[in-house]
């Protein structure tokens, strides 16, 4: 079931959070969404409300531009966009983000904050999972700044956004 209307023109991307814990780091990442055309996907339970008072707060006023919708399943995506091409992005994998060929309309796929992406979608997705280069003292980096980078990776691989 559909919790905002789309966008009228295709997304470059769709962004998938699993279970997002922080309003803040979705906010952040519904801010790039917006920025460069990608669709957001955001898999229940959320940690968070997304009602106009918790919206606020985070910091999200630019939400109505935001192409998003809510869902309470993968499957239920995965049945959405069954020719998509997933790519996790999870720490630790077996390649690094910028060894991946992405092409527009691609999923990139992240994990919660807390408890990152299940088993079974990494073991399902194994050669399709990328990670950020980080030294061993850093165990992950924020969510939000890996979307950012991870989308605008995707978007220079294929020529950047549309003038």
């Amino acid at each position: 079931m559909s919790d905002h209307l789309p966008a009228a023109a295709s997304p470059v991307l769709h962004v998938v959070l699993y279970q997002p814990d922080i309003p803040q780091n979705t906010g952040n990442i519904g801010r790039t969404c917006v920025a460069v055309g990608a669709k957001l996907w955001l898999i229940r339970p959320l940690g968070f409300q997304l009602d106009a008072r918790h919206l606020a707060r985070a910091g999200m006023d630019y939400w109505d531009h935001l192409d998003y919708e809510v869902v309470d399943s993968w499957a239920e995506i995965r049945a959405r966009l069954p020719r998509a091409r997933v790519w996790c992005v999870e720490n630790p994998a077996g390649r690094l983000l910028w060894e991946a060929t992405f092409q527009p309309g691609d999923i990139l796929l992240f994990g919660s904050e807390t408890r990152g992406l299940p088993a079974a979608l990494l073991e399902e997705f194994r050669a399709t999972t990328v990670q950020l280069p980080m030294r061993p003292e850093v165990r992950s980096l924020n969510l939000a700044s890996t979307v950012n980078t991870a989308v605008y990776e995707a978007i220079r691989q294929f020529g950047g956004l549309p003038r």
